[in-house]
């Protein structure tokens, strides 16, 4: 049908240059950032790029249903703008017709938040804490520059060392300065290399001596070593029952219930209800007054989005604080944004008719 194929391909054009235009400004932002992240040590410069595909993932459920909310807003509000609406609505055609075409455009989009939301948002989640993790866990020896003073990541101990240029984990010319417990020590040593445990990570050091001094009884003491270890980091790996709830499997997060994991659900499935609701409250919020050529409509939608985008927040805060029930808060939340949109609807396709009704052609009654 005419109507249908028309509304379809101005909704399609109108989402996929929102989504370009978002997914440009959110990428330019995470680069921004796992960029200045990168510089201040706390990931990997050569993980970058992948850590920016995995937020982009796990952003990618936000940015499809901002995307079809604004395309909805956009192409529907243009047809008002441009007096086609009056055109179908003089046809006989209410706004609820229109939920059939957008419902139709929308399903594909719909579908993917959800596999995104409940499937990637947890992988993509688990394995950029695993590249966080891997490189905060890395040894102190790989740490340090070459030729460069560098703390650990407790800041109680300065390192500097001549790495060997064949093996990564051993070095010369290794100097330590730790300050701990009142105890100030300063070991060097010619040669260092990495020891790993099933859990623990051990420096040993070869052919030094170790300098400590008490700052409390002022004692000194002098010792020299053909061997010493040095505990680098404990608990080099974490284990698989320690991730956190974001990082967890959707159908874990079922078997295991609780409070912690009720919440991180209720944000999955609110984001998920969320593209469904955003779609119907965008088709009744799109009307606007051909008289006036303004895009507060727009406007108005947006901040119904951020406060709608907040409110699923706060409903996973309700049920992590144990003061709801994840059904209860999606019930009340999203059924309730859901009954909105269905009555804005209602009230924008009531006034429409009776606005047309009510017309009469020129000449009448005259």
């Amino acid at each position: 049908m005419l109507f249908d194929s028309s509304v379809r391909s101005e909704l399609a054009r109108s989402f996929g240059v929102t989504f370009v235009v978002i997914l440009t400004i959110v990428l330019t932002m995470m680069l921004i950032r796992t960029l200045g992240q990168a510089a201040g040590g706390n990931v990997a410069p050569q993980d970058v790029m992948l850590l920016m595909a995995y937020a982009s993932l796990s952003h990618l459920p936000t940015m499809l249903t901002l995307s079809l909310f604004i395309a909805v807003v956009a192409s529907l509000g243009r047809m008002y703008r441009e007096s086609e609406m009056t055109i179908w609505f003089s046809s006989g055609i209410g706004l609820s017709r229109f939920v059939k075409p957008v419902l139709r455009m929308s399903l594909p989009v719909l579908l993917v938040v959800i596999v995104l939301q409940l499937i990637v948002w947890p992988w993509g989640n688990q394995n950029s804490a695993q590249l966080r993790e891997r490189y905060q866990k890395r040894s102190d020896l790989s740490r340090v520059a070459p030729g460069q003073f560098q703390s650990s990541r407790d800041g109680n101990s300065v390192f500097f060392i001549e790495r060997d240029s064949q093996d990564e984990r051993t070095g010369r010319n290794v100097f330590i300065l730790s300050n701990k417990d009142k105890t100030e020590s300063v070991t060097t040593a010619s040669k260092g290399h990495i020891e790993l445990t099933d859990t623990d990570r051990f420096l040993v050091l070869n052919q030094g001596q170790r300098n400590e001094a008490n700052a409390l009884t002022g004692e000194r003491s002098l010792a020299k070593f053909e061997q010493y270890r040095i505990l680098a980091d404990s608990q080099v790996l974490r284990s698989a029952d320690k991730l956190k709830p974001k990082a967890t499997p959707t159908l874990d997060l079922l078997r295991a219930p609780s409070a912690a994991n009720n919440a991180e659900l209720t944000w999955r499935f609110g984001m998920s209800l969320a593209c469904f609701n955003m779609m119907f409250l965008g088709i009744g919020m799109a009307a606007t007054n051909p008289r006036r050529a303004n895009n507060w409509n727009l406007l108005f939608a947006l901040l119904s989005f951020v406060v709608y985008f907040n409110l699923i927040g706060l409903s996973q805060g309700w049920v992590s604080n144990g003061r709801s029930s994840m059904g209860t808060t999606l019930l009340a939340v999203h059924g309730g944004i859901f009954l909105l949109a269905l009555a804005v609807m209602w009230l924008r396709d009531r006034g429409n008719c009776i606005g047309f009704f009510r017309r009469k052609p020129a000449g009448v009654g005259a």
